[in-house]
């Protein structure tokens, strides 16, 4: 009776079964890859806006804050979109007939907003709250990057999972001094430049980091300068007393975080990698 197979077609199955294995693997690590690729997540495009805006302009150039546009920021859980009356505060004064601002003005005089194009947008199924972020000390900087420095606006992370889960399993290194929080400026503490903090009390119906008072420089060295300035050396026997709040010495970004997550009361990892923190 003939052979029906090949001597070498086992052989052949063989191979065939480890190349579809190795195309299968390929595949899924090119899909995995494709996913996080700035072309899916738009991160570093800079959409074209129906009015030319330089965040680097207003921000760095003229001093205007983050809340002064984004006035929602601190008390939504949306950031907030500036209306066309914020624009037309200084507008109306500066630059009121530039060209490049006519759509602002026709926006104004028809009361239709302009229709700017989202940079960071999430998911409809992501829960974000704006103003529960900046109230526990995460600064602008953390998600959207040196604004100030952009002429045009783009996303500079990807605000995938994956990249807020690595921001929950270790919010310390993240966190600052509420008075940084709009700061683009802010590095951390280190051994040339350390933050001190001191906790006061905390007060019904605000934040509690804004119980964390937080300083660059050397509190009770500029207490016992301001007092000797102020108090006659011949005051309690020429000897100056200073009643100062008790500070800590931070000098990396990880002694400083662990410290503010402590007393800005911010939830356990266990609770923050809970699903329904985001997904509600």
């Amino acid at each position: 009776m003939p052979q029906l197979f090949h001597r070498r077609s086992n052989t052949l199955v063989r191979m065939g079964l480890v190349l579809a294995v190795l195309v299968a693997v390929a595949t899924g690590v090119a899909l995995d890859r494709l996913q996080r690729a700035p072309w899916v997540t738009r991160q570093g495009e800079q959409p074209a806006q129906p009015v030319s805006f330089s965040h680097r302009h207003h921000v760095q150039g003229m001093g205007v804050q983050c809340q002064y546009c984004h006035v929602s920021v601190e008390k939504s859980s949306y950031a907030g979109i500036p209306s066309t009356r914020i624009c037309m505060n200084c507008h109306l004064q500066m630059w009121p007939n530039a060209a490049q601002l006519e759509p602002v003005r026709q926006s104004w005089m028809s009361g239709k907003s302009i229709p700017w194009v989202r940079v960071n947008d999430l998911p409809d199924f992501v829960s974000f709250d704006h103003s529960v972020h900046v109230n526990k000390g995460v600064g602008c900087v953390t998600c959207h990057g040196q604004v100030d420095q952009m002429n045009a606006t783009s996303a500079q992370y990807s605000l995938q999972m994956e990249w807020c889960l690595d921001c929950h399993r270790n919010p310390a290194k993240n966190l600052r001094p509420a008075s940084e929080v709009y700061n683009m400026a802010w590095r951390g503490p280190s051994e040339s430049r350390p933050v001190w903090c001191a906790v006061g009390d905390e007060m019904s119906g605000m934040p509690t980091a804004e119980s964390v008072n937080c300083t660059v420089s050397d509190p009770l060295a500029r207490a016992v300068l301001n007092a000797t300035l102020t108090t006659p050396s011949s005051m309690n026997g020429g000897r100056v007393l200073v009643a100062v709040p008790t500070y800590e010495k931070f000098t990396s970004q990880d002694e400083l975080g662990r410290f503010l997550v402590n007393h800005y009361k911010i939830r356990n990892t266990q609770d923050l990698m809970s699903c329904e923190v985001c997904h509600r």
